[in-house]
């Protein structure tokens, strides 16, 4: 999506809430669920992907099963803010692995860094790739004791 609001009706917004929620419904189920003939809501959910509002399916893994015991949120300052650094320090930030989700903010800190990895150990050999390289001002990790929320699904109903 290039930033622009996409219109979205009733049904649309049904589908939304629906998928968001469930996208592993059969067409079928989905139609039903939103109140629409199968072939009806198999073309809105063909728009709202081709807009972008739904991007890809997802299952959510449970990362502690396969040993991924720790999540860090890594804030980091930085004294560069050239275009050419920040692409660059993009770059560096995506090939690391352990990172997903990386956002750059506003504030006090610069970016926020979500890191799931094995143990303390594992956070470390993290911390040494991303200072290599790269000159950050500060970085500060806050470890993560419990997940009370999280990937909630929006609640879509407020935007009607």
């Amino acid at each position: 999506m290039s930033g622009q609001t996409v219109k979205v009706d009733d049904f649309d917004m049904k589908i939304l809430f629906a998928m968001q929620n469930d996208a592993n419904l059969s067409q079928r189920d989905l139609a039903d669920k939103v109140g629409m003939s199968q072939n009806a809501c198999w073309r809105r959910l063909q728009r709202l992907h081709a807009s972008g509002l739904i991007r890809g399916t997802h299952s959510e893994i449970d990362l502690k099963a396969l040993g991924l015991d720790l999540t860090v949120f890594v804030m980091i300052r930085t004294r560069h803010h050239s275009k050419e650094w920040i692409d660059g320090f993009r770059a560096h930030v995506e090939r690391l692995p352990e990172v997903i989700d990386f956002y750059r903010i506003g504030g006090d800190w610069d970016y926020l860094i979500k890191v799931v990895t094995r143990g303390m150990s594992g956070y470390d050999a993290f911390y040494q790739k991303l200072i290599t390289n790269f000159d950050l001002a500060t970085v500060t990790g806050f470890f993560s004791m419990e997940a009370i929320i999280n990937n909630r699904p929006a609640d879509l109903s407020r935007l009607r």
